[in-house]
């Protein structure tokens, strides 16, 4: 039964802003493949851009900081927009945990800076964690490189 002018409540059909019939209980989010929502990707992307820039301009007033380059490599977004946790590593991976030490000293004054930057209803809490994506990608390429595994791929292309 279509019921015009009824929101999705208990099941009801409705329309949405587009004209569009929804059936009232699968109204879906648009996901990406990974399972988040594209809201929560767009504003990691922001966050990250943002972090970056900071970090970039030397607005942090740190001497291990300042030594050092920081690459953001990825910030994730919970899903109520209140807390990210941002992936970082020093270029080289030189002093990674004193870096580390001093993004999480800072966080109050890149929190604020962050929520400053990018216009969300609630500031989120930043939380600062080592990526360790590009040694476990080494770790497989030195897996595939090796004689034993060299060896059964010339095996298995005979």
């Amino acid at each position: 039964m279509w019921v015009r002018g009824v929101k999705g409540r208990g099941g009801f059909p409705f329309r949405d802003a587009n004209h569009r019939w929804h059936d009232g209980e699968s109204m879906k989010r648009t996901e990406s493949p990974e399972g988040r929502s594209v809201r929560l990707l767009r504003v990691g992307e922001q966050v990250r851009h943002a972090l970056s820039d900071i970090l970039m301009r030397g607005d942090v007033h740190d001497e291990t900081l300042a030594s050092h380059l920081v690459s953001v490599t990825e910030v994730r977004m919970s899903p109520d927009l209140r807390h990210a946790t941002a992936f970082v590593i020093p270029l080289l991976g030189a002093n990674a945990q004193g870096v580390l030490k001093s993004l999480r000293t800072h966080t109050g004054y890149l929190q604020s800076e962050v929520a400053r930057r990018v216009n969300t209803k609630y500031a989120a809490k930043l939380k600062f964690l080592l990526d360790e994506s590009f040694d476990e990608g080494s770790h497989i390429d030195t897996l595939l490189r090796s004689p034993s595994v060299s060896r059964d791929l010339a095996r298995d292309e005979e």
